[in-house]
Order: structure tokens, then sequence, then C-alpha cells
């Protein structure tokens, strides 16, 4: 028997005005991975969250979320669930600690829980202090950890790691994983193609309102890898790129017969690449 998807979308549409924003959404998810939902700013990213958490209600279409219909949540639904967005408001009076003191309590966790999550989001030193005086990136952190408080099912990340400095991408990114580890399912929109390539199983890749495609990142690569080439690095440091036939074929087997190969690496088109052709439009 099939195991029912944990998120299941059936031709969604969403409206602003006389803006189409989402058209025939079609996707679902399967429990425990991490999904991709990939665009540029203004592709319908944050409004597809925005319905799949009940903050937005569809035009037409069915968002399914653990089995219960979007557009009629209850509130315990929310014990089910973290959201990560631009506009997750902290505390700002008070300390990192309080923040998420006073969600365990909303959310009856265990606050003897607070000091081990703070250490996985690098935060333990500085939970005395005012989240006023917390950098863009440390904010970020404590909107993640508190998220994960109550070690929702499903967490939704929407563009976790925008304007985030290097090494706090880095911790969001090996924190994400770990969730997975542990079964959270993660439904992540970011228009990073480096960030979804590491880090989902599946990705949608989402233009004006409409999905183009969806795969895993390295089968939509190898879909999309119309031009079979190799990068190669001989011995004497001479770096080549060569087109794939049997004349390349025939001149690595030579290097590799006498040890002249030092690198090869094939060349498939990033998922950037991929979104440009698909589309015709780069993610920026």
């Amino acid at each position: 028997m099939a195991i029912a998807p944990i998120i299941e979308v059936k031709h969604l549409y969403k409206n602003f005005d006389n803006q189409t924003a989402l058209k025939n959404l079609d996707f679902s998810i399967r429990s425990g991975e991490i999904f991709g939902f990939l665009g540029p700013s203004g592709a319908g990213k944050t409004t597809t969250i925005k319905i799949l958490t009940g903050q937005l209600i569809a035009n037409s279409g069915t968002a399914t979320v653990l089995g219960n219909n979007s557009h009629y949540f209850k509130e315990d639904i929310y014990e089910h669930i973290g959201v990560v967005t631009h506009d997750s408001g902290l505390y700002e009076s008070l300390s990192a600690y309080e923040n998420l003191r006073t969600l365990a309590r909303i959310f009856n966790v265990d606050k003897t829980s607070i000091d081990s999550l703070l250490r996985r989001v690098n935060l333990y030193n500085d939970r005395k202090k005012l989240v006023k005086k917390f950098s863009q990136g440390m904010k970020q952190r404590l909107i993640l950890a508190r998220a994960i408080l109550n070690r929702p099912q499903i967490l939704f990340l929407d563009e976790p790691t925008n304007g985030i400095d290097p090494g706090t991408t880095q911790k969001i990114h090996q924190l994400i994983l770990e969730l997975k580890n542990f079964g959270t399912t993660v439904f992540l929109t970011t228009h990073n193609m480096n960030e979804a390539a590491k880090l989902c199983d599946r990705v949608a890749l989402l233009n004006n309102g409409k999905i183009a495609e969806i795969g895993s990142p390295q089968a939509l690569s190898l879909k999309y890898n119309k031009k079979i080439q190799y990068k190669i690095l001989l011995k004497d440091n001479t770096a080549l790129k060569l087109t794939d036939s049997e004349e390349t074929r025939q001149k690595i087997n030579w290097w590799m017969e006498n040890s002249e190969l030092q690198t090869i690496h094939s060349c498939e088109p990033t998922l950037e690449d991929v979104f440009l052709e698909v589309t015709g439009r780069k993610l920026k």
C-alpha cells in the first residue's frame, strides 16, 4: 500500500487583484525529504508557503498538509509544523533564551531543551543578550531555533540564508541536514541553486507561478546535459575541455595508460543552467 504524501497540492491557483500569482500547481512531497521550491523573486514561492501554512487562502485547488486541508487548519496543526520566513517576528526586547522560553510555554515543551538547541545554532554564548542587539545572521539562526523547538514534522523555510554570511549559511545547512536525518520534512524556497543542489532530494523550478520542471537535482542536470563534455587536467598542468567523441575517448584512454591524466570531470549543467534552458530567464 502506497504511503500518502505528507504535503499534496492539486490544481492550485492564487490571484491578487487582476494578477495570477500561482497557476495550476501540482506536486506532492514525501515524508522525510528536503523539497526545494526554486525561482526568482516574484515567482510565487512565498505565496505557496503562506497557503501551505494556512496564512493565505487559494482561489481554487487544494493544499493538504499532514492530511489536513490548509483552508481549514485548526490551531493544533501548528504543533506539528515550523515556519521560518523573513517576517517571523522575534521579541526584540527579550533575550534569545527568553524568546525560546516563551514559545516553550505556548507549546508545552520542556524548557531544559532550550540550552542544547541554542548550542546547535551557535547562540548559547549569546543566550542572555537582547535580540535587538543581534546581527541579522544571529536573528536568522534564532528564528530557525524557534521554528524547531517543538520538533515539527514539517519545517517550512523561506529563503533561510538570504543575505546571510557564508559561515552562518554553512551552519544553517548543517542543521537542515541534521533535521532531515531525524525525519523532519523540509520545504525550502530559494533562488540559490548551489544551496538547492547541496541540500535537496527533489526540486521544483517555479517560473511566473507555474512549475516548469520537477525532479532530483542530478536527474534534471542529466536530462538537460545535451552536450557531453569533460574537463581534463594533465600531469603537465595542461587544462582541456573536450566534447565527447570517439577521438576524445581514445585520447583519454591513452593519457590514462601512460599516467598522463591528473583529473577528469564531467560537465553536466548546473541547476541554474537548467532553469535558464527551461524558462529562458535567470534566477537572480
